[in-house]
């Protein structure tokens, strides 16, 4: 193991007891009754030094190019003997001759920031500025799996990439879905490393991920009206009216949970996202059915009831649509979700698969993809693309009709033009 190393100033000029060095020698040196004293091999500035308390250590004195005396520890005996200090005093006395100074390389390597350090600025700096969910997710991933396995890990070590690709298959082994994740936040930390000057390149790029195999569950009718039902008999109303929103809407729960009444123009039946609650970091406006509009009214009367009774017992009015019993905003409904999904007999459902959902049914009904897109908040067409096959049907359905119109003109005496082109004449 190394030794600490120190700057010249406490051991004794290159004068004295010297002469080659052997491990016996060095096994016999005796402590200095105080301070520490240096037992040189020759003039070459390679030697060995024993403390007040008998440690010992091999050493190489030299001048760095800017004239100043410095002392490197090379390692301790027994797991460094003398040829094998002196072997790399030698190489180092190369790296000298060439202007390279290795004492401050080391120290400035000792110095440089851990990988625990740059996650306490990315937390600081960035996470600060991403919505509360999201902020929320990566604060967890780095706090149970990137602290632990890489905290002490040098940012700028080259053997980072290495260490990522180790953590992620040891995730991967249980949860591969996370450990996706993992390398997903491990990445954005260190683009950021990179725009602090703190390395040059991203040590989680290349590395590679867990297959991935796109789950979407899409409600039937059958079980919609199951869910129906089981949210109407369900005690907790807040937490039921969120699913029907979700499920009216196809909005995204973080946004949906975090939702104040301000959004909602309920006359105009429009509901604008701010920004800051968006997963794009934009204004989402989109319109309400019918059916949604016909919820948030209900809602919206028993909320300006009960903020009447608040401002009358001198407290503040609750601004949020789905407030929890502290008032505050509800941040997750996933018991409620395993409780309501399982009395309505949906195994596997998820809450997201109510987005999904909404979405199918936009495509059944035929519309566009750029109009499924822009109601769901999509900011790329391929996010939106995944429901093209759900179009078939509408598609079909319009292609049979076109045909029966053909194949109608045909029969009522007509001339029917041939689809296929003919040969000039």
């Amino acid at each position: 193991m190394v030794a600490d190393v120190k700057q010249v100033g406490t051991e004794a000029p290159l004068t004295g007891v010297s002469g080659p060095l052997t491990d016996r020698i060095v096994a016999d040196l005796v402590p200095p009754p105080r301070g520490n004293r240096v037992r040189w091999d020759g003039g070459t500035g390679f030697g060995v030094r024993t403390t007040s308390a008998g440690a010992k250590a091999f050493v190489l004195r030299y001048r760095n190019a800017d004239g100043n005396d410095r002392t490197l520890t090379i390692g301790s005996p027994p797991a460094w003997n003398v040829a094998r200090a002196r072997k790399h005093a030698d190489a180092l006395r190369q790296q000298i001759d060439t202007g390279v100074d290795p004492l401050a390389d080391r120290q400035a390597t000792r110095d440089a920031p851990t990988v625990a350090e740059l996650a306490d600025r990315f937390e600081a700096e960035h996470l600060i500025r991403l919505r509360p969910t999201t902020r929320r997710d990566y604060a967890a991933i780095i706090q149970r799996y990137i602290r632990p396995y890489l905290g002490a890990k040098k940012v700028a070590s080259e053997q980072l990439s290495q260490d990522l690709e180790t953590l992620h298959r040891r995730i991967a082994e249980t949860a591969p879905y996370m450990a996706n994740r993992v390398l997903a936040v491990a990445s954005k930390m260190f683009a950021q490393a990179i725009r602090w000057n703190m390395r040059s390149d991203n040590p989680a790029r290349g590395v590679p991920k867990s297959p991935e195999h796109r789950r979407e569950k899409f409600l039937t009718p059958a079980e919609i009206a199951r869910l129906s039902e089981a949210l109407a008999a369900h005690p907790e109303r807040v937490s039921a009216n969120v699913v029907r929103l979700l499920l009216l809407t196809g909005a995204r729960k973080g946004e949906t949970l975090s939702a104040t009444w301000p959004e909602f123009d309920l006359a105009a039946g429009v509901w604008t996202k701010p920004s800051a609650a968006t997963k794009t970091g934009k204004l989402h406006r989109i319109p309400l059915s019918a059916p949604a509009r016909q919820l948030l009214s209900e809602m919206k009367a028993e909320a300006d009831i009960e903020n009447e009774r608040r401002v009358r017992a001198g407290y503040e009015p609750i601004p949020f649509v789905f407030p929890g019993q502290d008032g505050k905003a509800l941040t997750d409904v996933k018991h409620f979700w395993a409780s309501a999904s399982r009395k309505a007999g949906l195994e596997g459902v998820r809450l997201h698969d109510l987005r999904h959902t909404h979405a199918s049914i936009l495509a059944s009904l035929g519309l566009s993809l750029p109009i499924i897109g822009a109601l769901l908040g999509h900011t790329q067409a391929s996010t939106t693309q995944r429901y093209a096959r759900l179009m078939d049907d509408s598609l079909r359905e319009a292609t049979e009709r076109a045909g029966s119109v053909i194949q109608g003109a045909g029969k009522a005496g007509g001339e029917v033009v041939p689809l296929t082109a003919g040969r000039r004449r």
